[in-house]
């Protein structure tokens, strides 16, 4: 299987080397760096090619690396179902830089990108409808930046009074803020049924 990737990562490198920065084969995966700018082309060449033909698109996401000048990888997973390869593309993008949009291509990326967006801020050139899918309308900041505060900015509650929804900023006693760092079984005050009787044998 290691082999056949191999000789696949080889044919798209010749193929393509308009494209493809790196390549390897990792944990019995196909990784391919592609350049941004051709991310589109080079996805519809492993689309219609016969040697690879990867007609499936899984899942399209990105990861931060907020100490790098290129802070965003946007990873792509591909699936042929004809040669039972699997491969994953890695583009590299600054925070203000565009990719290109592959709905042209791939219809079904439409959704993965708005994800993307709404999560990370990575834009994308010539999308349809780039809007945000999973956070509500005028919410501030991206998610799974790293940067992001883990109690966001506000919090929304049900007003029984005004009988609405309602938007806060986030407020959190003190209390909440006291961590011990303990397991939750060290320092309990209460005796499970059963440990009394080990109480005698230490």
């Amino acid at each position: 299987m290691v082999q056949a990737l191999k000789e696949l990562g080889d044919h798209i490198a010749t193929k393509r080397p308009d494209c493809v920065v790196a390549w390897d084969v990792t944990h019995g995966e196909l990784n391919v760096d592609v350049a941004p700018s051709n991310i589109r082309g080079f996805v519809d060449f492993l689309k219609t090619d016969p040697t690879c033909r990867f007609s499936t698109l899984v899942d399209i996401t990105g990861v931060d690396y907020p100490e790098r000048p290129k802070r965003f990888d946007v990873v792509y997973h591909f699936l042929s179902m004809y040669q039972n390869h699997r491969i994953r593309l890695r583009v590299s993008v600054r925070e203000d830089e565009m990719v290109p949009s592959i709905v042209p291509v791939h219809p079904s990326a439409n959704w993965f990108e708005r994800e993307t967006f709404d999560m990370y801020g990575i834009l994308f050139s010539g999308h349809p409808d780039l809007r945000r899918i999973l956070t509500d309308y005028g919410f501030r900041g991206y998610p799974l930046r790293k940067d992001f505060p883990t109690t966001g900015y506000t919090e929304v509650r049900y007003d029984e009074e005004r009988k609405r929804v309602v938007y806060e900023p986030v407020t959190l006693v003190q209390e909440y803020r006291q961590f011990d760092f303990m397991s939750p079984w060290e320092g309990a005050k209460y005796v499970l049924p059963g440990d009394e009787k080990t109480e005698g044998q230490a």
